[in-house]
């Protein structure tokens, strides 16, 4: 078998066996086949597409390249979610204590952040103190003991999609269905859940800027968990505008923290409780979604959901003080307020903007080897369909980055917005379910 022949294959629409994809995904790891040949396959496939058994096939043999996480010692359904990405995407800070304090299980691995979105991982640095290299016995004993663990990926997880993750980003195939598809659940399977809960967005800032490509990625997603024995659902979620109010690494914790004490953004919370409502079903706690929006409802209201945020914090070596007491956070030097400058109603606040502004504040990383300020980022005042007069505050920007580089990025923000005479639609957050 030759990997020129399987390429002209692929590049001439034609189906892979098995045991050709097995081919390319062991020779690629081992270091036979070059990258050179691998991109060209990644702009044959990206071209030329894949059917579902290959998709499955290109999956389960990216999975099992490197370590497969055994969970087995977690008493009960182990659940993930994972989300594909977005501007102010602080679900799983609120979403995890949500369903770990309803008695769910959720051993998650979490990345980092580049370009215009937030990684989870970033996020809970900020915290002073808190770790998240765990090994894997230490994340299975925090589970059972808690219920939540959110750590980092293992180096010798699918070593397969690091490889062609790489390629894919200097190559011009980040785009491709089936191989984002394939990225995204080589990764969950092989960290060893049962049961995964992934909230594909969908508008400016996302990856998927129309419903018709994310629903594709989301049934594609969904068909792979199935065929290989996992229990997969996934909710299409909007991010045309920022999800909740604030951007950036503490600014999200702060908001996590309010929302877990009831306060939160009522965007955010309509995506955690559904989400978090699919996911108690899936681990066989609650019967419906009524009953397990109920239950997720009444854990936010009475505390237990802020615990096991703390509990967590504090079993990663987090300072739970900054938790309790979020004004401990470290606060930008430089705050400046952007007002509007006209009367109006707000027609749009473009995600991808605002992301891009937020990481030239300091808040992202361009490539991954940047340093993050934590406390650097925005703070939305309004969301879209808000009436806003002349002088009304639009949002309130954070950096410590001197006045000669930060004065350009006032007007992109700025630009972000649109404003309408009429008033606007507002469309829900969360736009449809694929199971």
């Amino acid at each position: 078998m030759r990997m020129v022949d399987l390429i002209i294959k692929k590049r001439d629409g034609h189906e892979l066996s098995d045991e050709e994809i097995k081919f390319w995904i062991d020779g690629y790891v081992k270091g036979e086949i070059p990258d050179y040949q691998s991109s060209a396959m990644n702009m044959a496939i990206l071209f030329r597409g894949m059917n579902k058994r290959e998709i499955a096939s290109l999956t389960d043999h990216m999975e099992h390249s490197g370590e497969i996480i055994d969970l087995s010692d977690i008493a009960g359904i182990k659940v993930d979610k994972h989300s594909t990405g977005g501007v102010g995407d602080k679900t799983s800070l609120v979403l995890g204590p949500m369903v770990a304090a309803c008695g769910g299980k959720l051993a998650k691995m979490s990345g980092r952040g580049l370009g215009h979105t937030g990684g989870t991982l970033d996020k809970l640095e900020s915290i002073p103190g808190m770790s998240i290299a765990k090994t894997k016995e230490e994340m299975v004993e925090q589970v059972n003991k808690i219920g939540i663990a959110i750590i980092g990926q293992t180096a010798s997880l699918v070593p397969a999609d690091k490889k062609l993750y790489a390629l894919r980003d200097v190559t011009g195939t980040v785009e491709s269905i089936p191989l984002i598809a394939a990225s995204v659940m080589s990764k969950k399977l092989a960290s060893g859940t049962d049961a995964i809960l992934l909230d594909v967005t969908v508008g400016e800032g996302a990856f998927m800027k129309n419903m018709d490509s994310a629903f594709e990625l989301a049934r594609t997603m969904v068909d792979i968990g199935k065929s290989l024995k996992r229990d997969t659902v996934a909710v299409l979620s909007d991010m045309s505008e920022p999800l909740g109010f604030a951007v950036g690494n503490n600014l999200e914790v702060k908001e996590a923290i309010a929302s877990l004490h009831g306060e939160g953004p009522e965007d955010l919370m309509d995506l955690c409780y559904t989400s978090g409502s699919i996911m108690l079903v899936q681990s066989k706690i609650c019967k419906d979604l009524q009953e397990a929006r109920e239950k997720l409802h009444e854990v936010v209201y009475n505390g237990k959901a802020f615990e096991k945020l703390c509990l967590m914090v504090e079993a990663q070596g987090g300072d739970v003080e900054y938790i309790k007491h979020p004004e401990k956070f470290e606060v930008s030097k430089n705050i400046i307020e952007i007002r509007s400058e006209a009367d109006g109603y707000i027609k749009e606040i473009n995600a991808l903007d605002i992301g891009i502004s937020a990481m030239k504040l300091g808040a992202g990383r361009e490539t991954l080897e940047d340093t993050i300020d934590m406390s650097a980022g925005i703070v939305l005042a309004n969301k879209i369909g808000a009436k806003v007069a002349k002088g009304d505050l639009l949002c309130t920007v954070y950096t410590n980055k001197p006045e000669e580089e930060f004065l350009p990025v006032l007007d992109e923000i700025k630009s972000a917005y649109k404003f309408t005479d009429e008033p606007v639609k507002i469309l829900p957050v969360i736009r449809e379910v694929v199971r």
